[in-house]
């Protein structure tokens, strides 16, 4: 044993050389076979590197053992004597780890779920956690130093062109002319960058209404009034209507009536406050276009007049709809009157058009019938018919407004009676005349109430009747 120690003790130490008798024990630190060294130690010839050696073999042998054991019990309780993994399916094959179960499937460990349920890709972290906002890194390749803190995103909207104004206006107001909703084309024109030409917007929608009936004209004045101090002023109302005033020359070409019609948006502006009171000053004498003089010597005449600007409110009347129904029926009257008194079947088309409501002929049709009823001889129902004929043949009468128009004088012919006691007969000859003219159907015809006259011959025929 001495021999072994001394061998040991001479061996060198720099390059690690051993002889081929102890070339076991140095090849393999690792080795359980430890006899050699505990009869040297308690010789206790060692050297210092000897005894540090020593000691790194036995930690590590201790590591070791503790690795078998760990092993051994956690073999033991994961997987069962027939293969079979404690808790799993008993109808599952043998031997096979379920593709959901999260344990180790190499049987180390304590069959835990992995970082208690809260690693892997794609999962929110353990229950109850609570994530901070993160802070910029500066090692971003996407930091900018500038950008960060209050930064404010605003949309840019790029500035219409002059080109394509009108392109983007003219929608809006066509469907204005529709609903007459003011705060929607305030909501739209908002989202427009008009800019410089905002102005422009006045002149489109004058343009426009010139061009259509005495209803959209009363929108775009009112469309006017609400706008201005909100998206125009009276400067750029003021611009809008001196361009509309030069260009008169090529506003007639469409529309005979221009001049006329634009002396009362400038009256009706001034009214509402939409262009400065010294509006029509700025002219005077400064004028070379004729239809301009008359323009702005119509805008004068109306503000002149004994009622002044109060009068101008009404100055393109009230139109469809928005009447009472007590003013169209007044209208029509008037109407009928006028057709009686001159025969002119255009000029009451013309008049009935004025008023745009197609929805309420049904009305001139009762009132004609009722003014044939009350009328003496036959000349009022001849021209009537004639009335209700051309108006069928143009189409401004509908067939249901025909038809409604008969059957509520058929309704009430029975109080008509009262005040006319001859209305029956004079009824039929009416409903026989329009439907030999073909201005009713036949069907309609049948419908009208007929009251037969019962003449006996005397009280003691016993209840004969004379033909």
């Amino acid at each position: 044993m001495a021999t072994q120690v001394d061998a040991w003790s001479s061996a060198p130490q720099a390059d690690g050389a051993v002889t081929s008798d102890h070339q076991p024990e140095a090849s393999c630190p690792y080795s359980d076979d430890d006899d050699g060294l505990d009869e040297a130690e308690v010789n206790g010839n060692w050297t210092p590197q000897e005894k540090a050696l020593h000691e790194a073999r036995l930690k590590a042998k201790a590591k070791r053992r503790l690795r078998r054991s760990s092993s051994r019990n956690s073999t033991s309780e994961s997987v069962s004597e027939s293969g079979e993994t404690p808790g799993g399916d008993p109808h599952a094959a043998k031997g096979k780890v379920h593709n959901n179960d999260r344990k180790s499937r190499t049987g180390k460990g304590r069959g835990l779920p992995k970082k208690g349920g809260a690693g892997g890709k794609g999962v929110w972290g353990a229950p109850g956690m609570v994530y901070e906002a993160e802070e910029p890194d500066v090692r971003d390749p996407n930091y900018d130093e500038a950008a960060q803190g209050d930064t404010v995103y605003e949309t840019v909207v790029p500035e219409v062109e002059e080109k394509e104004l009108e392109k983007m206006v003219n929608p809006i107001v066509l469907e204005y002319f529709e609903h007459g909703d003011t705060k929607e084309v305030e909501v739209l024109l908002k989202e427009l960058n008009l800019g410089q030409h905002k102005y422009e917007f006045t002149s489109v929608a004058v343009s426009l209404s010139l061009e259509g009936k005495a209803s959209h004209r009363e929108l775009t004045s009112r469309l006017l009034s609400d706008l201005s101090g909100k998206m125009l002023t009276q400067g750029e109302m003021a611009h809008a209507f001196d361009k509309m005033l030069k260009e008169l020359p090529d506003l007639i070409l469409d529309t005979p009536e221009a001049p006329q019609m634009l002396g009362q948006f400038i009256a009706r502006g001034i009214a509402d406050h939409v262009l400065p009171m010294n509006f029509l000053d700025s002219y005077k004498g400064k004028v070379d276009c004729e239809h301009a003089r008359v323009a702005l010597d119509r805008a004068a005449v109306l503000l002149s007049m004994k009622k002044g600007m109060i009068g101008l409110d009404n100055v393109w009347g009230v139109g469809g709809g928005l009447r009472p129904v007590k003013h169209l029926v007044k209208k029509m009257n008037l109407l009928l009157k006028e057709y009686l008194i001159s025969g002119d079947v255009s000029e009451a088309e013309r008049c009935l058009r004025d008023l745009e409501v197609p929805h309420f002929h049904h009305e001139l049709v009762y009132e004609a019938i009722v003014m044939v009823l009350e009328s003496n001889g036959d000349t009022a129902s001849h021209m009537m018919m004639k009335l209700l004929q051309s108006f069928w043949k143009t189409g401004l009468i509908t067939v249901d407004q025909m038809n409604r128009g008969f059957q509520r004088v058929y309704d009430e012919l029975h109080e008509i009676c009262l005040d006319v006691p001859h209305a029956h007969p004079i009824m039929e000859a009416f409903v026989d005349l329009c439907y030999q003219e073909s201005v009713i159907t036949k069907q309609l015809r049948d419908a009208c109430p007929f009251r037969g006259r019962k003449r006996f011959v005397s009280e003691g025929d016993g209840g004969l009747i004379k033909n």
